[in-house]
């Protein structure tokens, strides 16, 4: 994916604000990006790890480490870390998840299920957060609203099977990385829809 966008225009601070265009584009190139990511994730989770511990414990640390890189590479394309206080505190939370992760693999799966659970609520609170803020400037922001309260809730799920008796595997991420997927894929559609509306509307005739 391209990370870089051009046509920028300058920001407060002296930092480059994409224009809408260019953002728009950047947007569905990095929520289509994420959907391909999770899609991926799903399909080793699945496969491979569901026999390999080692590469079990690989991805599951690998998922949100990944996600810490994208909500950095989100807020550094659109004005910096500073002008995007839900992405920065996304990023700290899943470094500090992975740690956590880490932590919880020396003990149970139900343990690490159980730091996934948490990381999903506090995480998809910030993506509800970040797409209500981008909503004015990109619009087509409701699947992503969707998909942070589908989040929260996923983690509350989570959190019963972590503190179940049975001991879950790997899989039982999956889900929720399934729904996480479909919702940044039709971001990415939705995104594209929008923004070849736009093009092809005269701008006397577009929306205030």
């Amino acid at each position: 994916m391209q990370l870089s966008i051009a046509g920028q225009r300058p920001g407060k601070f002296g930092t480059q604000l994409p224009s809408p265009k260019s953002a728009g584009g950047w947007l569905r190139n990095y929520y289509l990006t994420r959907a391909v990511v999770s899609a991926a994730w799903i399909a080793g989770a699945v496969t491979v790890a569901r026999g390999n511990h080692q590469i079990g414990g690989l991805l599951l640390l690998a998922y949100p480490a990944w996600d810490a890189a994208a909500n950095y590479f989100d807020a550094e394309s659109n004005g910096g870390l500073h002008r995007n206080p839900t992405q920065t505190l996304n990023l700290v939370i899943s470094a500090i998840t992975v740690g956590a992760v880490a932590i919880a693999l020396n003990f149970s799966m139900n343990a690490v299920i159980g730091v996934f659970a948490v990381w999903a609520v506090l995480a998809g609170l910030l993506q509800l957060a970040t797409a209500i803020r981008r909503w004015k400037t990109y619009g087509a922001q409701w699947v992503m609203v969707l998909s942070g309260a589908q989040s929260a809730l996923a983690g509350g799920f989570m959190a019963t099977v972590a503190i179940g008796a049975h001991e879950p595997d790997i899989t039982a991420i999956a889900p929720y990385a399934g729904f996480g997927a479909f919702y940044f894929l039709l971001s990415a559609i939705w995104l594209t829809v929008s923004n070849a509306h736009r093009r092809t509307t005269p701008p006397n005739n577009l929306a205030a």
